[in-house]
């Protein structure tokens, strides 16, 4: 078998793809692999704190690698410090990279080029299944799911704190993508099939956040809620 790891981001796609990869006969998942801000301990975006990780990969029972990236590092800096990762990977066997993207080519290229770099092959076990079929899988399977992250100018707010369930997938604006690959949220899976145990979490805060795109030179308002 193909000893793999599984790029971790703590939401509903990762979770379905890993499925997918824990059922195959020819793969092995020996390890999460979640990237994290060194100043917040989060994972960039979706804002899932560090020990929340843990507790997925402990209810899931996969060990965690995590990757403490300093926000002030150059583009060369974070992809070298990322080049070593990965190629400890490669020294412990580990040949693939998985992840959970669907459809967005440029990012599949993206990563399949880094990962080439270092010999580990990348692999996309949700690539090109249409969303809806994706999101009926999600909910038959038994995942469950909690929405902590929208883009508020793709979702209203009333959608931060909801269970990805069919009520979910029937109420969700038909303008907007039901996975939310364009990031018009971001989910926290907390049950379902991969894991021995259900997350415990509980929900603090809602507070909202701007970002800056130098590269549309627009700026980008997100609601969050806060786990812990």
């Amino acid at each position: 078998m193909k000893k793999a790891y599984f790029n971790w981001s703590s939401g509903k796609d990762s979770s379905l793809a890993l499925y997918y990869s824990m059922k195959s006969n020819d793969l092995k998942v020996v390890s999460l692999f979640s990237v994290i801000s060194s100043e917040e301990e989060k994972i960039s975006m979706h804002e899932i704190k560090k020990e929340l990780l843990i507790r997925q990969a402990d209810a899931i029972g996969i060990p965690l690698t995590l990757f403490p990236f300093d926000p002030g590092w150059s583009a060369e800096e974070y992809g070298t410090a990322m080049k070593q990762c990965i190629e400890g990977f490669k020294a412990q066997g580990i040949t693939t990279a998985l992840f959970g993207d669907i459809y967005l080519e440029e990012l599949r290229n993206k990563r399949i080029a880094n990962c080439a770099g270092s010999g580990i092959k990348a692999e996309f076990p949700l690539w090109n299944i249409p969303p809806q079929e994706i999101m009926r899988q999600f909910v038959e399977n038994g995942f469950k799911a909690i929405i902590t992250c929208i883009d508020n100018s793709a979702l209203p707010e009333s959608f931060l704190g909801k269970v990805i369930d069919r009520e979910f997938i029937d109420n969700y604006p038909k303008n907007a993508d039901i996975c939310g690959e364009n990031g018009e949220y971001h989910s926290f899976v907390f049950d379902g099939p991969i894991f021995k145990k259900p997350v415990e979490f509980h929900m603090k805060q809602k507070y909202h956040r701007a970002y800056h795109q130098p590269e549309t030179n627009q700026i980008h308002r997100y609601s969050y809620l806060e786990l812990e």
